[in-house]
């Protein structure tokens, strides 16, 4: 689910009336404005600090952190991160707390419900006393920083968007941060980044709408030409045990092969002919769809991260990317720092930079002064949806029921009377069917697999939901674990405490060294069907057969050190082309990562070396692998339909001609690619609306990402495929040929509304823009003045879904931006300081800052900015010193 729903944010109505914008226009240029901008030089007292801590900071206000203890750096942590996002911060805690209706009013309320529903918050509370003393003294000591930042400060001084909500919500006091706040936000971190739910959901709905056949092309296999991360010579077992290509014999027997299920869903069989199955399934999308998005989700939210060994790279040591495509907003997601102990020692570990979580102690990507590591979503099935038999407040569990366990929550609103609300849950996770209204159709049946524990007749249907991120977790300890590890097995035992979401860690060290590791819970349960893998449907939930078994043990999960091929690849792709995957079967389908791999292959072919700025340059290559095998197919169409003039198709031959002698790359602007690029995108919407939407939900419809890419490449070999026929034109057969037609027709017609007459003319960054906009008063639902307070945007993007330069778009809404590089960053081991970054706005959540957005412009661009590591480089950069001192003795 990856179009408008799943594309929203949390802009919300939460002003009105003119009024408002004329009082934010009017705060511009007076001291309201910058009541809440930082100090960022000179001295202030900090409660509870054993030393002096400095904040030193650049022309872009991107601090590094000096202190002599980890509790002082943690307590500057936390100060700084307030001082410049503390806004994004009591978002992010309302949001994930299920109190964001305490924030905005009952705009939030849908939000409330659902997240309370799942119950992140109680879980955060729950996980705290299970995480290492070091841990919890950290995000301690990262809180009270946070709470020295708050301490007589109202909340106009905090934020310039505390001012403007204000008018709505009265009264509002901000609250001191806790530890608990820093970790529920990692489960929402989770939440955006887990694998599988949505197509388990989409497959369900559409089972009764098209045939098992089309629902296997619409979910083709992974195509092993796009490699896996991991080759056989990359993961083999050793000795120590430390690493293990066997999958354990269990587990094997548990999973099924990676073809989708076409003969076995024949076999799949409905629970009840009842709506009240589908009433239940539609709902739970709905619900799921109320969360806001934090990060991003859906097909697109992915990352490429790649490391080169020292063998193939110019410098002699290694050298690691890695951009992160999640959704651009104004703040960015991510906040640059530098955190260092200033003599390191087992006591004090830290000398470590990177890019930082507003709200989250530590570094979660970066590097210290050893190694470094990147992310990429990993993307394991770790949740599953159960239908549920229930009878009151009881529910079916072999032959008999039993109770369900409830709990009530109350939820506060601005402006309006608390809501009280009922949790039911059952042995495997929540209702999230009871969360919101039913709506929607989905279908006359519910597919779930024939099970020995017969259902009752009569009863009515909900839907619960495993997910490993409803478990106490200790992911919080992989992130401090991971700032200090200093070699490859103490990066691997962080990597054990990493739960959730589970990701590949690509990492490089300074002796030279590379690796990979694939950490998280990733649960063992039976398959549903012969041929078909586990969670590919929802399963029964009164049989007891299709229960989690427990985890893939870490030890069995992928790794490997110094592979024989010289350098990894991973982005979003499959990790080993194993027959019997125990991860998942729905990986991106690999178009980004065999581009880099290509890339890399041609730069050190003959003996050539991969220089720190290929490294840079590789991320902003435009090339979209998919269109040599659909300009082969459109070119090859006739034009000229049964009742179209000659005139008319040479009309769109000449749109078509843009493409005969394309390179296939999407640069945004002033060039015959850009042209072709336009038109190709246009195409290729159009192509998967007439494909698709006649037999989809309209919420369902075809985004465009990677498994579109390899659904319509099979479709192109496969002519009499019922998807070719366009069932609302009655008595008609299209067929390929006839669809790839009026896919260019289409096409033609919407760019000359759009650009203009010329093709030539035509420019794909004219379709292809990002706005950046703020999670709350950046919506339609406020008004323009204020919008134009807190937005940045009007910029014409590059590349696309699929292509190493990942400025995604979802093609059943527009052509705009909806994800993109979060951040990018190139780190040489050789010499750490010239390493470097760019984030995607800038360091301040200020909205009038000069930091505000100072770095969009260059990442758009596709520039990054030096990167000081060493002391030495960091003053030498330094605009900005602030030093946070002990409040003396009495």
């Amino acid at each position: 689910m990856t179009s408008h729903r799943v594309a929203r944010r949390v802009t919300l109505a939460v002003v009105g009336v003119l009024a408002v914008a004329a009082l934010v226009v009017s705060m511009v240029g007076v001291s309201l404005v910058r009541r809440s901008f930082p100090q960022t030089e000179g001295q202030i007292t900090i409660p509870g600090l054993s030393g002096t801590v400095d904040v030193l900071r650049d022309d872009r206000g991107i601090p590094q952190i000096y202190g002599d203890s980890v509790a002082d750096i943690a307590k500057a942590q936390g100060f700084v991160h307030a001082q410049d996002r503390f806004f994004e911060m009591d978002l992010r805690r309302h949001i994930t707390s299920g109190r964001l209706s305490e924030l905005v009013g009952d705009a939030g309320l849908e939000t409330d419900k659902v997240i309370r529903t799942m119950g992140w918050r109680r879980i955060a509370e729950a996980e705290l006393p299970t995480l290492e003393p070091s841990t919890r003294t950290y995000l301690q000591a990262y809180a009270d920083g946070v709470n020295a930042y708050l301490r007589g400060r109202s909340p106009s001084k905090a934020s310039l968007e505390y001012v403007v909500l204000g008018t709505r919500v009265k009264d509002y006091s901000i609250e001191d941060w806790t530890p608990a706040d820093s970790i529920a936000w990692l489960k929402a971190m989770a939440w955006d980044l887990r694998g599988d739910y949505s197509d388990e959901l989409a497959r369900a709905r559409l089972s009764t709408r098209v045939t098992p056949t089309q629902i296997a092309e619409l979910y083709p296999p992974y195509d092993l030409a796009n490699e896996p991360i991991l080759s056989a010579q990359d993961w083999q077992p050793t000795a120590a045990g430390g690493q293990s290509s066997a999958v354990p014999p269990a587990l094997a027997r548990s999973r099924a092969a990676t073809a989708a299920p076409s003969s076995s869903v024949a076999r799949i069989v409905a629970a009840s002919d009842t709506p009240s199955a589908q009433q239940a399934y539609a709902a739970v999308g709905r619900a799921l769809d109320a969360v806001p998005q934090l990060l991003g989700r859906g097909d697109g939210i992915g990352s490429n991260s790649w490391v080169v060994g020292p063998d193939k790279s110019a410098t002699g040591k290694p050298l690691l990317a890695n951009d992160p495509h999640l959704s651009p907003g104004q703040p960015g997601i991510w906040y640059q720092i530098g955190l260092h102990c200033r003599q390191k020692s087992e006591q004090c570990p830290l000398e470590v930079a990177g890019f930082s979580f507003s709200g989250v102690p530590g570094v979660v990507i970066g590097h210290n002064d050893r190694i470094s590591w990147g992310f990429t979503n990993l993307g394991p099935d770790v949740s599953d949806f159960y239908l549920e038999q229930v009878d009151g407040d009881t529910v079916l569990r072999g032959t008999t029921f039993e109770p369900l366990t409830t709990r009530r929550e109350v939820i506060k609103v601005a402006g309006a009377a608390d809501v009280s609300m009922t949790v039911r849950s059952t042995r495997h996770g929540p209702l999230m069917s009871d969360v919101l209204e039913d709506f929607g159709d989905a279908g006359e049946r519910s597919p779930v697999p024939k099970s020995d524990a017969p259902a009752v007749i009569g009863q009515d249907y909900a839907v619960s939901m495993a997910w490993t991120g409803l478990r106490a977790t200790k992911t919080a300890d992989a992130i401090l674990k991971l700032n200090a590890a200093q070699n490859f097995p103490e990066f691997r035992e962080a990597a054990r405490s990493f739960a959730v979401p589970a990701q590949n860690l690509i990492y490089a060290d300074v002796d030279g060294h590379i690796g990979y590791q694939a950490p998280g819970q990733v649960p063992v349960r039976t398959s549903a069907f012969p041929g078909s893998p586990p969670g590919y449907w929802p399963a029964p939930g009164w049989d007891e057969a299709y229960d989690w078994k427990g985890d893939v043990p870490f030890e069995s999960m992928p790794t490997s050190l110094d592979p024989p091929e010289g350098f990894l690849v991973t982005a979003n792709q499959a990790v080993t082309a194993s027959a019997t995957p125990f991860l998942t079967t729905q990986w991106d389908y690999g178009y980004r990562a065999q581009r880099i791999r290509d890339l890399i292959t041609q730069a050190t072919k003959d003996g050539g070396k991969v220089t720190a700025q290929k490294m840079a340059s590789i991320q902003l290559d435009t090339r979209n692998e998919f269109a040599p095998v659909l300009v082969k197919a459109l070119l090859a169409v006739p034009l000229r339909g049964a009742e179209d003039s000659e005139t008319e198709a040479e009309f769109t031959r000449e749109a078509q001609d843009l493409l005969r002698d394309w390179d296939h790359t999407t640069p945004a602007d002033d060039s015959r690619a850009g042209a072709a690029a336009a038109y190709y995108n246009a195409v290729w919407a159009n192509l998967l609306r007439l494909l698709f939407d006649d037999e989809v939900p309209e919420d369902l419809q075809a985004n465009g990402g990677s498994r579109y890419f390899a659904a319509v490449g099979r479709l192109l070999d496969n002519p009499k495929s019922a998807w070719w026929d366009n069932r609302q034109t009655a008595g008609v057969t299209e067929g390929r040929d006839e669809i790839l037609r009026q896919a260019q027709v289409e096409a033609r017609l919407e760019l000359t509304k759009r650009l203009g007459k010329d093709p030539d003319d035509w420019r794909w960054g004219a379709l292809h823009t990002l706005e950046l906009t703020h999670q709350v008063l950046g919506g339609d639902s406020v008004p323009g003045y204020v919008r134009a307070v807190f937005n940045r945007g009007g910029h014409r993007m590059p590349g696309g879904s699929s292509i190493v330069n990942a400025n995604g778009w979802d093609a059943s809404v527009g052509y705009e931006t909806n994800w993109a590089p979060s951040m990018r960053m190139v780190v040489d081991l050789g010499n750490l300081d010239r390493s470097t970054w760019i984030n995607q706005t800038g360091a301040s959540g200020h909205a009038f800052s000069s930091h505000y957005d100072d770095q969009t412009e260059d990442w758009v661009k596709g520039r990054q900015d030096p990167w000081p590591f060493t002391e030495k480089a960091v003053r030498e950069s330094a605009e900005d010193e602030l030093s946070l001192v002990p409040e003396k003795a009495s």
